[in-house]
């Protein structure tokens, strides 16, 4: 598949998959499975979206915007319409039209993205009061102890509902674990979030916390993007604080969250902190902001991303390390399809990109053409679908 069918074939998709509701334009993943709008889901359709339709890619974004919350937080789910007869699950988050809890910021890298297409400078003078805002939320509400490392309260935050790096923290033991049990523990979490009255201090203390290595690393280059963006609107009061507070976070996740030259999670705080060893795709997330030295760079990649016994598979890169408990690239472990592998597993389109981005930045081209490649290889077979068999290319979920 050429660059330019490729393109012409998203184009097609997306034009599917585009909504209109009070004066918003927005995308929702898959008519089927998921009419809503999702946070980073948006985001890398903006990106995307780059490519052929900078207008609508400009829209998503104000779509997602506009549902900001005061305190700057954006939610990762937007209701923009009611759904009848859907088989998605009704969710009670606690708040009107949106969820209650938050998504990776990726909103600074579809800016960007733009920016470097357009040279729109007005466009980045109205997001980045927005991207500002949502920065300093996750600084206020999810680093209560000030260490430079936000935390998640809910894995769905992560944008990897059911990944293995919050088994713990769900007080799921088995890795071969049922999907419903999985399901279930979430859920739980979204009472206790409207419980505690979203307090995050008790959210900390009480329930469900992670300082996870995808979301910092994102948050770290989101705010190093953030203060070149802010350069280029002459705002210094934001380009100082993001500057500074990406070398905070990347500072941190080297003192806090490296370990024998990887990043893993941590679970919980002071002395029942705990590292999550499991190895999944985060790995290759310290890459992509730049966090990790060129030595752990090297080291990740020759002996993980290069490794057939953990990631290097034919078709991309999988979620879970294949040699893994929790590596599950088949079905579901009650033998029902694929329902529920998703993040255990199975290749992410957008894990690649990202995983790309990071190779990149520190001169691995062959690895990062190899899973572009492979990406393409995996559309060209399957179609466009939410994952992929990192084992035979098939395609599955929506």
């Amino acid at each position: 598949m050429t660059n330019k069918q490729l393109i012409e074939a998203t184009k097609k998709l997306y034009e599917k998959n585009r909504r209109h509701t009070n004066g918003y334009t927005y995308t929702i993943p898959s008519e089927d499975t998921y009419p809503y709008q999702w946070l980073w889901d948006s985001c890398f359709a903006a990106i995307a979206m780059t490519h052929f339709d900078i207008d609508g890619a400009k829209a998503e974004l104000r779509a997602l915007v506009s549902a900001q919350f005061k305190n700057g937080m954006i939610p990762h789910m937007i209701y923009w319409q009611p759904i009848k007869n859907h088989p998605f699950p009704e969710i009670h988050w606690g708040k009107r039209r949106t969820s209650s809890i938050t998504q990776p910021p990726l909103l600074a890298a579809a800016v960007e993205k733009i920016y470097k297409v357009t040279d729109d400078i007005e466009f980045v003078r109205e997001m980045l009061p927005h991207i500002d805002a949502f920065h300093r939320y996750f600084f206020r509400h999810r680093d209560p102890r000030k260490t430079n490392l936000i935390g998640v309260i809910n894995p769905d935050e992560s944008g990897e509902d059911n990944s293995p790096r919050y088994d713990a923290a769900l007080d799921l033991k088995d890795p071969k674990h049922a999907f419903i049990d999985n399901f279930s523990s979430r859920l739980k979490l979204v009472d206790d979030w409207k419980q505690s009255r979203f307090v995050v201090k008790q959210r900390m203390d009480l329930h469900h916390w992670v300082r996870d290595v995808p979301i910092n690393s994102i948050l770290a280059e989101s705010l190093a993007v953030t203060a070149e963006l802010a350069r280029l609107c002459h705002e210094p009061r934001i380009e100082t604080w993001s500057r500074a507070k990406s070398e905070g976070v990347k500072q941190a996740m080297r003192d806090h969250l490296q370990k024998d030259g990887l990043y893993y999670p941590l679970m919980d705080y002071g002395k029942k902190a705990s590292r999550v060893a499991v190895k999944t795709w985060a790995l290759f997330m310290p890459l992509y902001s730049g966090t990790a030295s060129q030595e752990e760079a090297m080291l990740v990649v020759s002996k993980y991303l290069n490794n057939p016994e953990y990631f290097n598979t034919f078709f991309g890169v999988p979620t879970v390390a294949a040699n893994e408990h929790s590596f599950n690239p088949d079905g579901d472990w009650r033998g029902e399809g694929w329902i529920g592998t998703n993040w255990r597993g199975p290749v992410w389109i957008g894990s690649n990109w990202l995983i790309i981005q990071g190779l990149r930045r520190y001169g691995f081209n062959k690895e990062a053409d190899r899973i572009a490649k492979q990406s393409r290889n995996l559309i060209k077979k399957s179609g466009f679908r939410e994952y992929y068999n990192p084992k035979n290319g098939d395609g599955h979920g929506a």
